[in-house]
């Protein structure tokens, strides 16, 4: 006697409800700037002509690139850690192929009839399978929820008073619920053949957003209009 399992489509609800969601607070944080506007001047004169050489041998002399601008910038990186989990059954149907002489099965105290399919006499069991899916993650990711360069998030103290620093800057802030947004589309898959729900939950375990300091100079060169930028980071002083 073999043995194939069919798995029928069930029909749930166009929009999800979550049975628990447990989504804590999410912190704030911005780095200290370590290096003064100065020194990031002096960093950027002597790296002014890279930015410009041609197949990284024909650079102009320094003094004939024309500094422009130096502004200070804050880059947000989201730091979020979630976990989706759901019990969940789904209807199906066993189906058993039995000889040919076969008339009747008895399992369970029910009686089956066998049927005609496919040169076979076969019979079906209709039932339900429970299965438990769980998906975590911890993404460290740029503003629009793509995978950040974690080589570019250093870490340094941060300021005490950060929403002082958000205003003097004008800094734009991650919209409130974008992080959160950005775990579901990664972890959430919730089955299609639900038939009922045991037990489902989405929740976020850490949750910040930390605000980079970064300066961007901006150069000319005359000779040909063509301007650059060149980003340095505030703290580490590398360049990005």
């Amino acid at each position: 006697m073999t043995e194939e399992v069919e798995v029928e489509q069930a029909v749930i609800s166009a929009e999800p409800v979550w049975k628990k969601e447990n989504v804590i607070e999410r912190k704030t944080i911005v780095y200290e700037s370590h290096v003064e506007p100065t020194v990031i001047r002096v960093s950027g004169e002597k790296l002014k002509t890279q930015l410009f050489s041609r197949y990284g041998l024909f650079k102009p002399k320094s003094d004939e690139i024309q500094f422009i601008s130096l502004d200070k910038y804050y880059e947000p990186y989201i730091v979020i850690s979630g976990r989706y989990f759901i019990d969940y059954y789904r209807k199906c149907t066993y189906v058993f192929k039995v000889d040919d002489a076969v008339k009747e099965v008895v399992l369970l105290d029910s009686k089956f009839s066998p049927e005609a399919s496919r040169n076979a006499r076969i019979i079906k069991l209709h039932g339900e399978e429970r299965l438990i899916n769980e998906a975590k993650a911890f993404l460290i990711l740029d503003k629009n929820g793509q995978d950040a360069q974690v080589d570019n998030l250093p870490s340094a103290p941060s300021e005490k008073k950060p929403e002082k620093v958000i205003e003097e800057f004008g800094i734009e802030e991650v919209a409130e619920n974008a992080d959160v947004d950005f775990v579901k589309g990664r972890i959430v898959k919730r089955p299609e053949n639900i038939s009922r729900i045991v037990e489902e939950v989405f929740e976020i375990t850490e949750r910040s957003v930390i605000y980079t300091p970064r300066f961007k100079l901006k150069f000319r060169n005359p000779k040909t209009g063509e301007e650059k930028v060149l980003v340095l980071d505030g703290v580490t002083q590398k360049r990005i």
